[in-house]
């Protein structure tokens, strides 16, 4: 690793490891992921010594990094459930304390509760759109899709949260952020 490389994903690490934080604790629904956003930044100085270009917009591109560590921490532990008890009793619980379920406002519990519900896509753009406050071009770049292809799964995201769960979601996600 030249001293550059490293400079630089220093500097991101200063400038981002709190958004990366807070998207993957949305995208998630778990408080205990500072490993995940290790994992994003060891998988960002990878990549950034791999790649030739330069990166424009490094903090939708880290956003994109942190999905996919925390789609493949999902995979893993979907993984972990279906082997025998046998083999997993060393494991630790990955249940939340009761302290750590008490530091959860009821908003923020019900905001997890709901995105977790949602389809991927949905619970992508409204993690994304909602809460982080990527522009639709952001959005776009950081999963891969077209400007329209999010606009058009936001809508349908909120519409299926209204009519599903009978909740305004632009309460529930104000109220989460703000406290």
């Amino acid at each position: 690793m030249d001293e550059r490389t490293g400079a630089r994903i220093e500097q991101w690490f200063h400038a981002y490891s709190q958004d990366v934080y807070r998207f993957l604790v949305y995208y998630t629904g778990r408080t205990d992921i500072d490993d995940l956003v290790q994992e994003t930044f060891v998988r960002a100085l990878k990549a950034v010594q791999r790649r030739a270009e330069m990166i424009e917009n490094p903090k939708t591109w880290l956003f994109a990094v942190a999905r996919n560590v925390a789609i493949d921490e999902r995979r893993r532990a979907k993984l972990i459930d279906w082997l025998p008890d046998v083999f997993l009793q060393h494991l630790v619980s990955r249940d939340k304390t009761p302290e750590e379920s008490l530091e959860l406002s009821e908003n923020k519990r019900l905001l997890y509760e709901i995105l977790n519900q949602l389809k991927r896509s949905y619970r992508d753009v409204l993690i994304l759109r909602g809460i982080k406050g990527l522009s639709s071009k952001e959005t776009a770049e950081v999963l891969g899709w077209t400007e329209a292809k999010v606009n058009l799964t936001m809508h349908r995201a909120m519409k299926a949260i209204q009519n599903n769960m009978h909740v305004s979601i632009a309460e529930v996600m104000h109220d989460a952020i703000t406290r």
